[in-house]
């Protein structure tokens, strides 16, 4: 049974997926450069109406770039960052109601020769990616490749909402594995040799994460990745998107990750967030700073 205040909020969001599917499809059949002018007045919007994401954003940007930047600088980049979620969301309305050749037309990939190899050893394909530029179009791109693919995904609270986005993902091409149903279905879709796509950058529970050099500082981090790795042999190869002008994006597959020679979990996953902070590094304003990736710290786990 549901409790009546999770009856209360499903009930509030489907009234306003009522209500904004008509602004959606609008969205969806504007002209590409006045979607994405819309969509950048959004997050410009957000910016300043959503206060508590905007001092998150800031506070993450103090702590990771520190020294390296000035206020006006991390100003600027928490504010393009949530330009880059607006244009997220115009993109999600033209690619759930129009042809998805449409936007994935928009879309360069390089680096399929390391897809290639990876999958010739016979044992799967990890993809390591974050919340970097536009990650959903990011999997749908990638099931364009050589390589059918499966996302890990955490099923949505609210059960409407979470239906939205799997059929968005559907229509994407892809397969897609609950991070409910544990290892056994990723093993099972490795075998048949998928790519399997995580998302590694957010905040993990105390029983999911180790803490790993992010930005060069500690930050809880799933070790599920690692030790799946580990177990199976596949290769776990970087994979990110980044937006380009005139509503390009770049897909990059890059080389796979080493493996540590001792075969450490923890050293493991402090290479796989090196790369993904590099890869945030060549576009800091399209990461999803508005996420409190350093929630959880060290002194916590001690305790």
């Amino acid at each position: 049974m549901i409790p009546r205040r999770g009856a209360a909020r499903t009930f509030r969001n489907r009234l306003v997926l009522a209500a904004l599917a008509p602004i959606a499809l609008v969205l969806a059949y504007l002209p590409p450069p006045v979607s994405r002018w819309i969509g950048a007045r959004l997050g410009d919007l957000a910016w300043v109406t959503l206060r508590g994401r905007r001092e998150v954003a800031l506070k993450n940007l103090e702590l990771a770039l520190g020294a390296e930047s000035s206020l006006a600088e991390r100003v600027r980049i928490g504010r393009a960052s949530f330009r880059n979620l607006g244009l997220n969301l115009v993109e999600a309305c033209e690619f759930f109601f129009r042809p998805p050749e449409r936007l994935l037309s928009r879309v360069e990939i390089r680096g399929l020769d390391h897809v290639r190899a990876a999958a010739a050893k016979g044992r799967g394909v990890l993809a390591l990616a974050g919340h970097l530029g536009n990650w959903e179009l990011l999997a749908a791109a990638a099931a364009r490749g050589p390589v059918p693919i499966a996302v890990v995904a955490r099923p949505l609270d609210d059960p409407m909402l979470d239906r939205v986005l799997e059929r968005l993902r559907i229509r994407g091409g892809m397969e897609i594995i609950s991070k409910r149903q544990g290892l056994g279905d990723i093993r099972d879709a490795l075998r048949r040799g998928r790519i399997i796509g995580v998302l590694l950058d957010q905040n993990a529970s105390r029983r999911e994460g180790i803490f790993a050099p992010f930005f060069g500082v500690p930050a809880s981090t799933s070790k599920g990745l690692a030790l799946i790795a580990l177990r199976t042999g596949a290769p776990v190869v970087p994979t990110f998107i980044r937006r380009l002008p005139a509503g390009r994006h770049m897909v990059v597959f890059e080389p796979p990750v080493a493996i540590p020679p001792d075969r450490d979990p923890a050293a493991f996953t402090a290479a796989f967030n090196e790369a993904i902070e590099r890869a945030i590094r060549q576009a800091p304003e399209q990461w999803f700073w508005v996420h409190r990736r350093w929630k959880r710290r060290p002194a916590e786990a001690s305790s």
